[in-house]
């Protein structure tokens, strides 16, 4: 995957352009996604160690 440095500058100035209360609310709402994210990981992960232990019995 191949980044180049626009995304992080409108990224940046659209960080500029919030007020502190909407800073603190995309932080929360950010830190809910990683959470989402890391309970998919987490049942995805049982997932296929289950699917490893009923399929590759030794």
């Amino acid at each position: 995957m191949n980044f180049d440095d626009e995304p992080v500058r409108v990224v940046k100035k659209l960080l500029e352009d919030m007020s502190l209360q909407d800073l603190k609310e995309r932080i929360e709402t950010l830190r809910a996604e990683i959470s989402a994210c890391e309970t998919m990981i987490t049942k995805k992960e049982a997932t296929r160690k289950a699917a490893e232990a009923a399929f590759f019995k030794s």
